[in-house]
């Protein structure tokens, strides 16, 4: 799991300051938000572009523009990019206020996001 610490805390103070309900999970190679119970949004250091990532979970809408953007990579699946579900690299997210806005679009599509199923 590599991640950096400094990123993490970065996205837990946004959190907290949203009042978000939220847990960490390590997932995807790094570290994920879960607020109420879902998967929000995360970070994790990816060796294959060799920068700090940020996972963001977006409603539809906000996806199709996303993806148009140079700085937003789709999280791949193994036959087709999941929906719902970017990366942001590094130049999209260093600056706070680039960072507010992708957590702000996460924050704003959980409420309607559907929860994993649970495992039994």
């Amino acid at each position: 799991m590599a991640f950096e610490e400094d990123n993490a805390k970065r996205i837990r103070t946004f959190l907290q300051y949203k009042e978000a309900d939220f847990f960490e999970k390590k997932m995807f190679g790094g570290i994920v938000f879960m607020v109420d119970n879902k998967l929000c949004c995360g970070t994790r250091l990816d060796k294959k572009v060799g920068e700090n990532l940020l996972l963001c979970r977006i409603d539809d809408s906000a996806y199709l523009e996303a993806i148009e953007r140079d700085d937003v990579l789709p999280m791949p699946n193994a036959e087709k990019p999941m929906k719902n579900y970017v990366f942001i690299t590094e130049i999209g997210w260093t600056r706070n206020q680039d960072m507010e806005y992708w957590l702000q679009l996460c924050l704003d599509f959980n409420p309607i996001a559907k929860a994993s199923k649970k495992k039994q």
